[in-house]
């Protein structure tokens, strides 16, 4: 804590170098929040870029409470400058695409519903890039979800879908990156 107390007030201080501290201790962490729901890597660093310029324009109004407050309070402005870059870049405007995915793309095989997941050779890597290559409204209701433990109450406010739909996209999303988690382990297999 006494070293994040330090570096915050070193940015205000506008002491040199700090700002760049504070983006190499924290890029790497918001990079990989901000690819998980765009996708792609020049979208995330865009997001990233734009959550850095909103946390420095606020970080005097930041207030420490623990150890890691800081890195949780960045998170939460990612996490809001990824949704909102997704509202703005949709297509539609729809941030939830439910007909995304045919539904023989995630129908696993009988032999493949009783596979242990996590005895697989997968990376997390490797998971990860699935994740991101999941459909925008299954990867979004997936992140918020899992990562950033959002109920689905808070998830259909902030995505303006009802609970049903933001548990249906989390059902999909999950039977999806299974089936994806085991097509992609057996293909090391085989080689």
């Amino acid at each position: 804590m006494k070293l994040e107390k330090a570096l915050i007030k070193d940015v205000l201080d506008n002491r040199s170098n700090a700002v760049e501290a504070l983006y190499d201790r924290f890029a790497p962490a918001m990079l990989s929040l901000c690819f998980r729901y765009t996708g792609n890597i020049q979208d995330a660093e865009d997001v990233l870029h734009e959550g850095f310029i909103k946390i420095l324009k606020s970080l005097g109004d930041f207030k420490p409470r623990q150890e890691h407050s800081l890195e949780a309070w960045m998170k939460r402005i990612m996490t809001n400058t990824a949704l909102n870059f997704l509202r703005d870049h949709s297509r539609e405007k729809r941030i939830l695409d439910i007909d995304s995915v045919r539904e023989k793309d995630f129908i696993l095989e009988d032999d493949d519903v009783g596979t242990d997941i996590y005895s697989l050779s997968v990376t997390q890597d490797q998971i990860m890039e699935l994740i991101a290559a999941l459909p925008l409204g299954y990867r979004t209701v997936f992140n918020l979800y899992v990562f950033e433990d959002h109920s689905h109450k808070e998830i259909c406010e902030q995505l303006g879908c009802s609970e049903n739909t933001s548990k249906s996209q989390l059902r999909k999303a999950r039977a999806l990156l299974r089936a994806r988690i085991i097509e992609m382990a057996n293909l090391i297999k085989v080689k």
